[in-house]
Formats: C-alpha cells, sequence, structure tokens
C-alpha cells in the first residue's frame, strides 16, 4: 500500500470540474485514502464529431483504486452522477447517496447491468453523516433546481472541509426542504479549513432568485399565449416540472412529457414523494387529437442537444408530435456557456416553422439554481473558512469567485484547475503538484481519450476530407494497371472527376521517381503515393486530406 496520501496532510485534487462547467470529479486524500465526491459528464460539441457527451479521465484514481474508500454523490444533476455508469467499472467502490439521487443512479446502474454496484449502493438520510475512514462525513441540506442538493462536511483529524455542491438560497423552494442555516453558522464555530464551492454565477451581481416567483411569471405568460405550448428546461428541474403542473391546471392545459429524461426523473420523483399530486399525463400519440389551445408539452433540448426532442420536433423529425406557426415555444432555462451556437442554431429552426420562441431575455421564465454574488456573500459570512477554493466555472468565474471571497474577509483564496494537487492541511492551502489528468469521450459503446487517433483523425477528415489510394504493383515494383483514388469531402462535385484524374497521374509519376533500390519497400511506396496526393490537393485547394494507401504487390 502507497504511503501517499501521508497520514499527516489532506489533500483536495479536482480532475473533472475546476476550470469547466461540468463532469465534476472531485478527490479528498488523506492517510493513505482517497474519497471521491461525484462523477459526472458533460455534453461534447462540434470539437468531438460523432461523440455525445465527455468525461473526466479517471486515470490517476484507478490506479489507486484499492485506495479509493467511496464516491458520495452530492445531488443528481448529470453533470455530477451521469459519468458512474460508464466510470464505476473501473473503480469498483461503494456508492453513497441519498434517497433522489440514489434513484436516479440505480436507474442508470439497471440500465447497464452493473447489479454489483447496485449492491454497493448505500442510502443516507437528509441531513445525515457516514463514517468512510479515515473520513467522517456530514451532510447539510442546501437549495437548488432538484431535490435533495447537500453540502458536505469532510472531517478529518487535521480540520473539516465543506465542499457546497451545486446549491443557491432559495427563500421559498416548492419542492424538498429549505436550506438549513443554523447548522451552516454552527460550522464557523467549529472551524473550516477550506470552502470548496460553485462559482457559476459569480459574476452575477444580487441573488439567484426563487422557484415561486417563476411559477407566477409562468403562469401569466401561458395565459396570454394561444395554439400549443411548450416549455423545455432541464429535465431533472422537479420544481419547475410541478410548476408546469401548475401552470396547466391554472390555464386549461393538458400535459404531455416529451423525451425520455423527463420520464425517468417523474418517475424518481413519484417514488420518493416529491411529486404526490401529479395530474394524468398525455401520450404523444394522443396531442394532435386535442384543441392546440388545451395542449401544454414539456420537451427536452433546451441547450440544444441535436438528439433531444425539441431538435426532433423543430426538423420535423419526431414521430408523434409538431409545431405549427402560431405556436410557442419557451424556453425556460439557461445558456450552459459553450451551447450558445447550438442553441442559437434551434432558435432559428424554431422560428422558420413561424413558432414564437421566448426567452429569459424577452419574459422572466426562469431562476438559476446556483447562487449570485449576493449568496456567496452570505454563506461565506455564516461559513468563515480560513481558505475558499473556488470550483465548477470557467477560469473567468473562478478568478471572480475568489476575489468575492477575499471581499468578504476570507483570509486565503487558491485558483486552480483540473489536474492540481493542493495541499489543505497542514499550513496554508496550496498547490504542490499536478497529477495527470484529460478527458474521455464516449464514442458510440466505447470509451476513448479526447486527444486519441480515431477523434484526431475525425476532426482531421472532418476539416480536410479523405483521401484513399490503391496502387498494385508487381514483385518489382512496377505499376499493375492504373491506380485507383477516391477523394471524399475535398472538391466540389463538378471539380472531382478532374481532381481524381490528375492524383492518379501524381502518384504514378510518384512510383515511376522511386529509386531502383526502393521499388521493393512496401512502406516507401505508401508514403510516395501518399505524400503525392496530399501535395496535389494543397498546391489546387490548400488542404492536406488525411489520405489512406492501399498497396497490394501481386
Amino acid at each position: 500500500m502507497s504511503e501517499f496520501p501521508e497520514a499527516d496532510a489532506l489533500y483536495f485534487l479536482p480532475l473533472g470540474g475546476t476550470g469547466e462547467i461540468g463532469m465534476n470529479l472531485n478527490l479528498y486524500g488523506h492517510a493513505g485514502r482517497w474519497l471521491m465526491i461525484d462523477l459526472g459528464v458533460t455534453f461534447a460539441d462540434d470539437r468531438q464529431p460523432g461523440v455525445d457527451i465527455l468525461m473526466a479521465d479517471p486515470a490517476f484514481i484507478v490506479e489507486r483504486r484499492e485506495q479509493l474508500v467511496g464516491l458520495v454523490l452530492t445531488h443528481g444533476h448529470e453533470d455530477h452522477i451521469g459519468a458512474v455508469p460508464y466510470l464505476w467499472p473501473m473503480l469498483r467502490c461503494p456508492i453513497y447517496a441519498t434517497p433522489f439521487t440514489a434513484a436516479l443512479v440505480r436507474g442508470k446502474l439497471e440500465e447497464a447491468g452493473l447489479h454489483e454496484a447496485l449492491d454497493m449502493m448505500t442510502i443516507v438520510p437528509m441531513s445525515g453523516g457516514m463514517l468512510i475512514e479515515p473520513f467522517e462525513i456530514e451532510l447539510i441540506t442546501l437549495t437548488h433546481s432538484i431535490p435533495e442538493p447537500n453540502a458536505l462536511v469532510i472531517r478529518t483529524p487535521l480540520g473539516a472541509v465543506l465542499h457546497t455542491g451545486d446549491w443557491k438560497l432559495d427563500p421559498e423552494p416548492l419542492i424538498g426542504e429549505d436550506f438549513d442555516e443554523q447548522r451552516l453558522r454552527e460550522l464557523a464555530e467549529e472551524g473550516v479549513l477550506a470552502m470548496i464551492g460553485d462559482s457559476t454565477n459569480a459574476m452575477v451581481d444580487g441573488d439567484s432568485g426563487s422557484e415561486a416567483d417563476v411559477r407566477e411569471s409562468l403562469t401569466e405568460l401561458v395565459s396570454g399565449l394561444k395554439n400549443r405550448v411548450a416549455i423545455t428546461c432541464f429535465a431533472s428541474n422537479v420544481a419547475r416540472l410541478a410548476t408546469v403542473f401548475h401552470v396547466a391546471s391554472a390555464t386549461g392545459r393538458r400535459v404531455a412529457l416529451v423525451g425520455r429524461s423527463l420520464w425517468r426523473i417523474l418517475r424518481a420523483a413519484t417514488e420518493t414523494g416529491y411529486l404526490t399530486d401529479v395530474p394524468p399525463i398525455l401520450d404523444e400519440e394522443d396531442i394532435g387529437y386535442l384543441p392546440r389551445e388545451e395542449v401544454l408539452i414539456v420537451c427536452t433540448g433546451s441547450q440544444g442537444e441535436g438528439r433531444a426532442a425539441l431538435w426532433r420536433i423543430a426538423r420535423d423529425e419526431h414521430p408523434n408530435v409538431t409545431l405549427d406557426r402560431g405556436d410557442a415555444v419557451i424556453f425556460s432555462s439557461r445558456i450552459i456557456p459553450g451551447n450558445e451556437v447550438a442553441i442559437g442554431a434551434l432558435h432559428n429552426a424554431l422560428l422558420h416553422l413561424g413558432v414564437e420562441v421566448i426567452t429569459d431575455e424577452d419574459h422572466f421564465v426562469h431562476v438559476s439554481g446556483h447562487p449570485a454574488r449576493d449568496e456567496l456573500a452570505q454563506m461565506y459570512g455564516w461559513v468563515r473558512p480560513r481558505a475558499a477554493i473556488p470550483v465548477h466555472g470557467e477560469a473567468r468565474h473562478l478568478i471572480e469567485h475568489a476575489r468575492l471571497a477575499q471581499a468578504c474577509q476570507v483570509p486565503h483564496a487558491l485558483v486552480a484547475e483540473n489536474g492540481d494537487l493542493i495541499r489543505l492541511a497542514p499550513g496554508e492551502a496550496e498547490i504542490v503538484e499536478e497529477v495527470a489528468h484529460g478527458r474521455l469521450a464516449l464514442d458510440g459503446s466505447r470509451l476513448v481519450r479526447v486527444d486519441s487517433p480515431v477523434l484526431r483523425a475525425r476532426n482531421k477528415m472532418r476539416m480536410n476530407g479523405s483521401a484513399m489510394v490503391t496502387v498494385a504493383v508487381d514483385g518489382g515494383g512496377r505499376l499493375l494497371g492504373e491506380p485507383q483514388v477516391s477523394l471524399q469531402g475535398v472538391f466540389d462535385e463538378e471539380l472531382e472527376a478532374e481532381a481524381s484524374d490528375e492524383a492518379r497521374a501524381a502518384v504514378v509519376e510518384a512510383i515511376a521517381r522511386a529509386p531502383k533500390s526502393r521499388l521493393g519497400d512496401d512502406e516507401f511506396l505508401r508514403e510516395a503515393a501518399r505524400v503525392a496526393v496530399r501535395r496535389l490537393c494543397n498546391r489546387k485547394l490548400g488542404k492536406k486530406p488525411v489520405t489512406q494507401v492501399h498497396l497490394l504487390r501481386l
């Protein structure tokens, strides 16, 4: 057993979610053991063609799997739990979660056939605690845009750390318990080494607002709309789902859920008692039989996800749901940084259909689940940690959060990145080392590194096209017939035939110029043909396509 992490030191190591929003993976190390907090995903973008989701590479802790004592999940959002079914087989550690989060994870593990993981999952009550030696964990209830968000107090003999998870201070939460102000205040008397906290809205003045206000505003908005109305929101926002049910009842509409993740959330929320008065839900197939003014659709796709329900509706590819001129779509969500282009394209597609698009720029339709500056200041006033370590945000969010913490009289604020190993105690918090870290992509049914050859080649083909060359030679290296060249995504259709002829001629010339001493060298001939085709394309277009050469020696 390795002596690291040492018994007389406490470490924090973010592998995902620090310097970015999404795919959270955090580690705490002490006395030869590691504790993992959250294991999430984020959506891929155009830089990873063919990939849907990304997650932090757990290689560091996989190499130390015997030292990993458990995985504690702060709440049920995908950027905190979404990687569990993909990465748990590498970790094979106990899982700890509160009832609602456990219900969501259970569904994922069942779908993946990970029954051993189900047997290793422990359900922890709200405001409960657990001893995962050498760590003692206490859960403190907060509010967020999903039921059961928990801050974690992580205790060791060296002191206590507050890991906030995602949170806000909602003065009137509609689902779940209120935040535990008293317990947060009590932490200050105990003494907190560091608060490691949410930075998403560190640049937003004021507070994040209450879900109760959104309910009132949405009811007023929908009551003034005619025809069919669709609302898209984060599927995990159970309070928003309850608000939609309320809006439908108040405006005389029937609710339809369109999107698998909405049904999964509804099932978990009803199983755990968070939604107890659910109205009859329309089947997708029945939407078209009702008058348009009687339908309120809730659908997935608020972030412009290409495979989600709303994009399929906008492209007129959904088998059961259509939106027509005069209908309205309400985007009851915020734009996650990085999704602006995809969401803008979705807005435009809907507008081309004649659908009215309503966002938070037009009407009060959303409140964030993350703390704005006043809430962060309030939390620092209650907890009074010795150090602040911002996480869950891009660099600009982390830096602004650190400045705010110092303005709140926190003695030390440390801005870190994924892979920074931070010693929290003894002494002042400081970065002592950088460990290997990275990202994994779910490519079909397999996990590959984002910088893997397959994804690099795919990006090159997307940017420059591809060329396939087949050359047949005899034993002496002389051509047997004309080379075959196939150019994909390189030239326009009217130029492709001419370019292919020129590419064949370039290959013939390259092999003819080969030294007699190299005519028996298959690799030399392949490279000569490859370079000839790439030089031709570069001369004509300024492009160097990914080029493969099949050499047949007969």
